[in-house]
């Protein structure tokens, strides 16, 4: 026969409550009972049943996981965060991948809505917001937590980094390394980006570098992107002698670039990303970067999903902002940090 939840409670000399609020990561019990009460289930192989437990407590115990690019190692290591937070819970994650394309997102939102998701966690593709999308979801009581990229006009819950301090902190290690002509590979129009180039922009004029607007070539989100904007950046006369890349994808397309150009990398060139993507310490020249703790994203963005659905009232829109750091390998050091 199968074992029921009260077995487990009668077992353990708890409530029936206790079981159900462990199960639930619910914050009225402490971690040491919810943490027994679990080994408890898993020794029993405990199996819930999720018909009758969506029926009491009308939910799916599903979550929509909505992401730009399942091939960028940063969004598949976020996604492992949002997975090992969720599945203790109970909660099954749904990933959408949008391919960086807003009316693929819409959709794909309104499919998860209509699935009865309990909760969605965004890392949106839409560059100037669609407040109508974003409306629906507040009209549905839908909790929903964006991440890694804010949204122009929707107040909502957030989690990432704070992308003009990516930006100030990777062109502020190139002029510690000494360079002087230093060009950016920016991203896509998304707030990231935007952040970033702020960042760029922030930190050369704090040492009173003029900034060359032919120094600022769009690359995009990925390798080949990157490629083919190091080729413009190599034909510039003076040629920039470092390049702070918009995230690590195009920063390695920019190392192949420079390096099929006999270009020295980091002697004659300098080059460093964001994001820290787990190959980044792989490529023929380990890439410098900021690393945006990933994986951290997706815990602290199912952490606070799971307080919204918990919640019993409405509450106002909280950002959770992780500190970046700032990880120097062969790609950009030129002098000992």
């Amino acid at each position: 026969m199968a074992v029921r939840m009260k077995d487990i409670a009668r077992d353990l000399g708890v409530s029936l409550m206790t079981v159900s609020k462990a199960l639930r990561a619910h914050s009225d019990i402490s971690e040491e009972t919810r943490q027994r009460v679990l080994k408890r289930m898993r020794e029993l192989d405990y199996q819930p049943d999720w018909i009758a437990r969506s029926m009491v407590t009308r939910r799916t115990y599903l979550i929509g996981l909505v992401l730009p690019d399942l091939m960028h190692s940063f969004f598949a290591e976020v996604a492992m965060g949002v997975s090992r937070k969720f599945q203790p819970l109970g909660y099954q994650v749904v990933l959408s991948n949008t391919e960086e394309d807003p009316e693929t997102e819409q959709r794909n939102v309104a499919v998860l809505m209509a699935r009865k998701v309990d909760g969605l966690i965004i890392a949106s593709a839409q560059h100037q917001g669609n407040p109508g999308m974003f409306r629906a979801l507040d009209r549905g009581g839908i909790p929903y937590v964006l991440i890694d990229r804010l949204i122009p006009g929707v107040h909502a819950n957030f989690v990432g980094v704070k992308d003009e301090e990516v930006g100030a902190i990777a062109t502020e290690h190139l002029i510690a390394q000494g360079a002087r002509r230093i060009a950016h590979i920016r991203g896509p129009s998304v707030s990231t980006a935007r952040g970033r180039l702020r960042g760029y922009r922030r930190a050369l004029a704090r040492h009173g570098i003029k900034v060359r607007e032919d120094y600022i070539v769009n690359g995009q989100f990925g390798d080949s992107g990157g490629y083919q904007a190091m080729l413009k950046l190599l034909d510039l006369n003076p040629r920039p002698d470092a390049v702070f890349c918009y995230n690590d994808p195009v920063a390695a397309g920019a190392i192949k670039a420079a390096l099929e150009a006999n270009v020295k990398v980091p002697q004659q060139i300098a080059i460093i990303g964001a994001g820290n993507v787990h190959y980044s310490d792989l490529l023929r020249v380990p890439l410098s970067t900021v690393d945006q703790s990933s994986s951290l994203i997706g815990e602290r963005a199912a952490e606070l999903l799971a307080r919204c659905i918990e919640s019993k009232t409405l509450a106002e829109p909280e950002r959770i902002f992780i500190p970046p750091r700032l990880i120097v390998r062969d790609s950009s050091r030129r002098q000992e940090i």
